[in-house]
């Protein structure tokens, strides 16, 4: 019998896959029926381990991989993708050039590609990105969530393990499950069981409030002489992680005058307040639904630029507090810094968005 002739050069696949599962597996299998070749974006890469984003990008891959076999696994390209939370453009460039460089013309001609996703899942958000590439809707598994695995696997050690015994079959392909059971034997499954333990007390406090409350905090972006003044977070969430100096405002404060509260007290710059307020070039509220741990938790972030200088304003250590310090800005890493503080100082500076290949 002659072989079918794919009607797509090249079909590509954005998602988080936290963790993989049977709905994503259903979308790639049917995008190799369709194209040559696929690509699978994997977004928030590079990210901090959080209880949204539990594995890192090497683990989803491998994951991934473990789905397929050595002929389909050939035909796939997984590759990561930096989210650019506020800035659709970056991520849009992010998304085209990756797809670009792995497609390419072939024999003279422009690929046929197209977006691939679950019917729900396929926003038109999404494609109103990308109008230059065709639209592949797949039916959705029913019953299916990222969410909702998350959930039961970060709810306590025993819901875990109960989860990982039962019901995961129903849910991921068995070499997921296997790579989940190892997973929750380790450090990071232990450190995310506290950050839940956490939030649930946080959200357990505010139960009986007649709204979902909705937080407002400061962030401070000092720069001078290529360093950004960050803290080093010595408590769960993000513990052992980077943070822009900043906290929650109080009930008869402005905003500004939080923020430099919180560089005065919190991490003691040793820097005039007339010469911060002379320095200030910028300001924006962040307001991603899922920015932080909390909940819906709206940051205020002020970008003050210093005059250069061959030394750096002096910090004076807080008793109890976290630990600041002046990091290079060719050493900020997305995955090393908390919540989505890199993105805020992105905005600021255009730190690029690529921190990796395909």
């Amino acid at each position: 019998m002659p072989t079918e002739v794919p009607e797509f050069d090249c079909l590509v696949f954005i998602g988080r896959f936290q963790p993989p599962h049977l709905g994503h597996l259903a979308v790639i299998h049917e995008a190799l029926r369709q194209a040559r070749q696929v690509i699978v974006l994997v977004g928030s890469a590079w990210q901090a381990r959080s209880l949204r984003n539990p594995w890192r990008f090497d683990e989803r891959q491998a994951m991934l991989r473990g789905c397929f076999d050595e002929d389909d696994n050939a035909r796939l390209a997984i590759v990561p993708l930096l989210d650019a939370l506020y800035n659709n453009d970056v991520w849009v460039r992010d998304v085209q050039r990756k797809v670009r460089d792995i497609a390419g013309p072939h024999h003279a001609r422009l690929p046929r590609i197209g977006l691939i996703g679950a019917s729900r899942g396929q926003s038109s958000y999404y494609l109103s990105l990308f109008p230059q590439w065709e639209s592949v809707s797949v039916p959705l598994v029913e019953g299916i969530t990222a969410s909702r695995i998350r959930e039961r696997l970060f709810r306590s050690p025993s819901s875990a393990a109960d989860y990982l015994s039962t019901g995961a079959t129903h849910d991921l392909p068995p070499g997921v499950c296997e790579a989940l059971r190892d997973f929750v034997d380790g450090d990071a499954h232990r450190q995310l069981l506290e950050e839940q333990q956490l939030l649930d007390q946080y959200r357990q406090a505010w139960a009986k409030a007649p709204y979902p409350p909705i937080f407002v905090t400061v962030n401070a972006v000092v720069v001078q002489s290529g360093h950004v003044l960050l803290v080093k977070r010595t408590a769960a969430p993000g513990k052992g992680l980077l943070a822009l100096p900043g906290g929650f405002i109080n009930p008869h404060e402005r905003l500004l005058d939080a923020c430099l509260r919180e560089l005065r007290e919190r991490v003691r710059l040793k820097v005039p307040e007339p010469v911060l307020k002379g320095s200030l070039r910028g300001q924006r509220l962040f307001d991603e639904p899922h920015r932080s741990w909390r909940g819906r938790t709206l940051a205020e972030a002020f970008y003050f630029a210093l005059r250069p200088d061959q030394n750096l304003p002096r910090l004076k250590p807080v008793k109890g507090g976290d630990h600041a310090r002046w990091v290079p800005l060719a050493e900020l890493e997305p995955e090393s810094l908390f919540e989505d503080h890199f993105f805020i100082i992105q905005n600021f500076l255009g730190l690029p968005a690529d921190f990796g290949g395909a």
